[in-house]
């Protein structure tokens, strides 16, 4: 037997605005909140894993997960610096590798309290391996052996004193801002300077990681067999890309959960108001329901034609949902990473990931939602629907 005519369902949705809106509006909230908090973290990952490479190699401690959990005395890193043969050279035939140092440093924001800033010390071979992946936007670049510094296009207007010329003191030492870069990922979020000076004002005796540029062909699973067993200096290797991939973990779950978790909240809430109002339809159309099963149209039918329209409702709700937080698209914000423990910026990032995860709640909100009613719908015979009338 045929199915009830789409016509049916579209015309009932439209004749019964105020119960359609409703539904619609709940599901509508429930996706916003979820929809939102996904955004997030997408966001979060774009901005740490954007642009990773694997040509480019992240030497730690053993047993470290992060850079900040790593730590190379001088001489452990002039060793992995000058003898590590699968490290590209430059046209001087230097090693295009550098050490560094990585620091959270209270700071206070732009519109009051404190935050950790990532303060990263750099060699002047730093620049030479992100190449035009970095950029001074403003001023200039640092002095090396100098109490200047460079900061994150991220930092400006979050945290303070971090335009050309201000200064920002760490630890009794002033340093001076004399330019702005944009950079890949999270190095828009961190204040750059010179290695030495910072290990100096900072009272640090160690470098952290040693980044490198791979020779063509060789992976960093190739060096890393053979340096974590090395007698002098052994080490931790993995390319950036993955080692960027490692530190969205615990945010990026955090988010995920907390969407997930407000979304099973209001969508229990989604999910009774769409049953209260698809029961009112029921029950507002027992009579058209008569004259369909009494057409010849079967019970099924009669189910599969409520259950569309609960799902109809549904999908309009995820789309409603989707059009309130498109305007997030691009807005800026900043949290904590707790991987690091430092303040990151990154924007809202609406994404095909955001859109049909999105969709694909509202529908399930509201074909559970109807379910029962479309149920109860197809259990009337032609006798008690036409009486109800």
């Amino acid at each position: 037997m045929a199915l009830v005519p789409l016509q049916y369902t579209f015309g009932s949705i439209w004749h019964r605005r105020g119960a359609t809106l409703l539904a619609v509006l709940s599901i509508a909230a429930t996706v916003a909140v979820l929809a939102g908090m996904l955004c997030l973290q997408q966001g979060f990952l774009r901005v740490q894993t954007q642009g990773g490479r694997t040509d480019l190699a992240v030497f730690m401690r053993p047993g470290a997960n992060s850079e900040g959990e790593s730590a190379f005395d001088k001489v452990r890193a002039q060793i992995v610096l000058k003898e590590t043969p699968e490290l590209a050279t430059d046209d001087n035939g230097a090693p295009l590798a550098s050490a560094e140092m990585f620091l959270a440093v209270s700071l206070p924001k732009a519109d009051g309290g404190k935050t950790n800033v990532p303060m990263r010390g750099v060699q002047p071979m730093t620049f030479a391996i992100h190449g035009d992946d970095l950029k001074i936007i403003e001023g200039r670049n640092f002095t090396p052996g100098t109490d200047e510094v460079i900061v994150g296009a991220a930092t400006q207007g979050r945290i303070a004193n971090c335009n050309v010329d201000d200064e920002l003191e760490v630890n009794m030492t002033k340093f001076r801002v004399v330019g702005v870069f944009q950079a890949r990922g999270s190095h828009n979020s961190e204040i750059w300077g010179d290695v030495d000076r910072m290990r100096q004002a900072l009272k640090f005796e160690h470098y952290n990681r040693i980044i490198g540029v791979l020779k063509p062909g060789v992976t960093a699973k190739q060096v890393h067999d053979r340096l974590i067993v090395h007698p002098r200096a052994p080490a931790k290797v993995v390319d950036e890309k993955t080692y960027l991939e490692s530190q969205t973990g615990m945010l990026s779950g955090m988010l995920g959960v907390m969407g997930g978790f407000l979304a099973f909240l209001m969508g229990i809430g989604a999910i009774f108001t769409g049953t209260n109002a698809m029961l009112s339809l029921v029950a507002s159309r027992t009579h058209e329901i008569g004259i369909l099963l009494a057409t010849g149209f079967r019970p099924w039918a009669i189910f599969v034609s409520f259950l569309l329209e609960a799902a109809l409702l549904g999908l309009g709700g995820g789309i409603v949902g989707c059009i309130l937080v498109l305007p997030l698209n691009g807005m800026q914000t900043g949290t904590t990473n707790f991987e690091t423990f430092t303040d990151i910026a990154f924007a809202f990032q609406f994404t095909p990931t955001v859109l049909v995860t999105a969709l694909v709640t509202a529908l399930l909100l509201g074909v559970i939602g109807g379910a029962f009613p479309a149920f109860r719908a197809s259990r009337l015979t032609p006798t008690q629907a036409l009486r109800r009338s």
